[in-house]
């Protein structure tokens, strides 16, 4: 994976390029992160284990979960190991990724065909678990806050998957529709980039109060980005999106766009109400005619407005960390979430 490409499609080349030396050791950082997953999840003697369990790093990614734990360990004095830091937090990451392409049935990902589907669901669960299983060997060499940080995020990350999977009127809490899909965004995507933050700051020696706005940060950053990816499942292509698209719609679950789009009023959310009502859309045509609907609808200009506010405290937050090439980084990563739904 060529990790200066990564950067470049981020966007962030523009908020980093006047400090030449901070952009140069970020690219090597991240390198070495690659080189790290790889190592990581060999497994001496077994070929098949390591082919399968490293099939989805080596199909890539944006990798914005290792990013922003090297951006946060910059706040710090540099001396801790930010580089297992940032591999712990995606080989989390990359493990859901297997749990959830097996309950999302899903045919590809990153562009390349799914572990479920070449090697089936049984196996495809059976990876996942262990590079979670790998992912606690690294942060077992970090220490105990690493252990509790990875522990807690990853209860985090069940509970937003049971609570997408049951429905905001079967959780315990009764949340409603627009409540119940903010709290799974921030349980699912949200509780890993928080953990990046404040993990990379941690280990790197930053201050308390350092810590905490890095973590508040990524959570906030984290639901941007997750309303973003719900507005791409409807608009974009399945080539540019480098899995199948409407792939929500196919298994029920209704994302923020969807939920604004249902609110409106005429014979289109009408239809869209009728489709959805009836839980999974299974039927490529009708899937194809509910993408349509929403596409035409009010609910993704008005999903992108509220993402643009989570980015938009998420960059003032950034503005008050020490005045560092990681800020501006943060601040540019606080743009590019949002403007890649657009």
């Amino acid at each position: 994976m060529n990790t200066t490409t990564t950067i470049t499609e981020l966007g962030l080349d523009p908020a980093i390029e006047r400090h030449a030396e901070f952009a140069a050791g970020l690219r090597a950082g991240l390198a070495r992160v690659e080189e790290n997953l790889q190592e990581v999840l060999r497994s001496p003697g077994h070929p098949e284990l390591t082919e399968a369990a490293t099939h989805l790093v080596r199909a890539g990614g944006k990798r914005l979960r290792p990013l922003m734990a090297l951006a946060a360990a910059a706040f710090g004095d540099g001396r801790g190991d930010a580089i297992s830091a940032a591999t712990l937090v995606e080989l989390v990451h990359v493990a859901t990724l297997y749990h959830d392409d097996v309950m999302d049935e899903a045919p590809m990902r990153h562009g390349v065909t799914s572990a479920n589907s070449l090697w089936g669901n049984k196996k495809a669960v059976l990876i996942g678990d262990y590079v979670l299983a790998c992912a606690a060997r690294v942060g077992a060499g970090l220490g105990d806050y690493a252990l509790r940080s990875q522990a807690k995020t990853f209860g985090r990350l069940v509970r937003g998957q049971f609570l997408e999977t049951t429905g905001p009127f079967e959780d315990c809490g009764r949340h409603a529709p627009y409540e119940h899909h903010i709290q799974v965004m921030a349980d699912k995507s949200a509780s890993l980039i928080a953990m990046a933050g404040r993990l990379g700051a941690q280990v790197s020696g930053a201050d308390e109060r350092t810590i905490e706005t890095l973590g508040q940060y990524g959570e906030l950053i984290g639901v941007a980005f997750q309303i973003s990816d719900d507005v791409l499942d409807i608009s974009a292509s399945t080539t540019d999106l480098g899995k199948s698209a409407g792939t929500d719609l196919r298994e029920g679950v209704v994302t923020l766009p969807m939920l604004h789009a249902l609110d409106d009023e005429g014979p289109g959310a009408a239809r869209l109400r009728e489709i959805i009502g009836h839980g999974p859309v299974t039927d490529p045509v009708v899937r194809q005619e509910a993408l349509g609907l929403l596409r035409e609808s009010a609910g993704v200009v008005r999903a992108l407005a509220e993402a643009h506010g989570y980015a938009a405290k998420a960059r003032d937050l950034a503005l008050g960390l020490p005045d560092r090439p990681a800020r501006a980084l943060l601040v540019g990563l606080s743009a590019f979430v949002v403007d890649r739904g657009e």
